[in-house]
């Protein structure tokens, strides 16, 4: 498959997950907007960009720039302030996990599988961010 392709099968599973978990999900038109799907918490709305996880040694390891293109010239550009979380599938692990752009890298993340030599506050680790212990509840405030 091509990295489209990827990504579609990506998107579709966490759409997926999200709504056997409860959650209401829309998906916005167009492939314009900085995020792919608009989650409801019943509180609030949650802007969700959806992205490939892959292990890397004892990482998982997603991007957290869009890849653009415009005359010719390829750059790199964060999400900033455009979206709530990241919700990340890794195949090769079929696993979930949930990461608010608090807690992401301006151009890759990585959570880190295994406990770290070290404790630091830098460190995320893969299990503190799966779906089941990172997706905000599902009601009114």
């Amino acid at each position: 498959m091509n990295s489209k392709q990827v990504g579609d099968v990506t998107e579709v599973r966490i759409l997926a997950r999200l709504i056997a978990t409860g959650y209401s999900v829309a998906i916005p038109y167009g492939d314009n907007d900085p995020y792919d799907l608009l989650v409801d918490t019943g509180s609030s709305i949650l802007k969700v960009q959806c992205k490939t996880g892959w292990v890397e040694g004892e990482v998982i390891r997603f991007k957290t720039a869009s890849k653009t293109t415009c005359d010719g010239q390829v750059t790199m550009v964060d999400y900033g302030d455009k979206i709530d979380a990241f919700a990340v599938y890794c195949e090769s692990e079929n696993k979930y996990y949930w990461v608010p752009i608090d807690d992401a890298g301006a151009k890759s993340t990585y959570l880190r599988l295994a406990e770290p030599a070290i404790d630091h506050p830098s460190v995320n680790r893969a299990s503190e961010y799966t779906f089941s212990s990172q997706l905000p509840s599902i009601g009114p405030e």
